[in-house]
């Protein structure tokens, strides 16, 4: 159903001209009370008929103490085979290392001792702000990545960029069926896919 409303939404461009036009029609000279129709538009009205003179949004700073980052405790789950694991660390490595200071976790190293294996794992999905699942051929054969697969997809069920496949030696054809709605990161080169993956981490 959300598929189907997504398809029938308005194009901008329709509701802009409309706007446009509708803004026009009201700006004529005429009477005093047109012009007090234009100037109690509403606010959305006259951000977009003037959308040309704004200047561009400012992108919030997510380390202030206001920010909603921190209603989490993480900022990015790393979903993995313990196959991968070197590859994971270097990329915790990157991503712990940036300015902005990323909060990853890593079920060996973050995971509480003596706790149950699923819990932690529900747990980190729950306290992350997204995941990124790197999809390699072990990844595909083990049940516990699939199981946290499944996890970050119920927990946000149309993705909104939260869920970020990241694809290394696996062929287009082995990509999992559940998130064939998600677009992935083919990661060829590390430096540049780790680049991506930080940088939809941010967004």
């Amino acid at each position: 159903g959300w598929f189907r409303r997504l398809l029938h939404k308005p194009k901008p461009s329709s509701v802009e001209s409309s706007l446009n036009s509708s803004h026009s029609s009201s700006s004529l000279p005429s009477s005093s009370s047109s012009s007090a129709k234009t100037s109690s538009s509403s606010p959305s009205m006259r951000s977009v008929t003037g959308s040309v003179q704004l200047s561009p949004v400012s992108v919030p700073d997510i380390s202030a103490s206001g920010s909603p980052r921190w209603a989490k405790s993480y900022d990015v789950c790393l979903c993995h085979s313990e196959g991968d694991l070197e590859l994971v660390e270097e990329l915790l490595s990157y991503l712990e290392g940036q300015p902005e200071r990323l909060r990853c976790f890593l079920q060996l190293r973050d995971a509480a001792a003596g706790s149950a294996v699923p819990t932690e794992l529900c747990d980190a999905v729950r306290s992350s702000h997204c995941w990124v699942l790197l999809i390699t051929p072990l990844f595909l054969h083990d049940p516990w990545c699939r199981y946290q697969m499944h996890q970050a997809l119920a927990e946000a069920p149309m993705a909104n960029g939260r869920t970020i496949p990241v694809l290394r030696g696996v062929d287009r054809r082995e990509y999992p069926k559940e998130l064939r709605n998600i677009y992935y990161i083919s990661m060829v080169l590390k430096e540049s896919s780790f680049k991506q993956i930080r940088d939809a981490i941010l967004r």
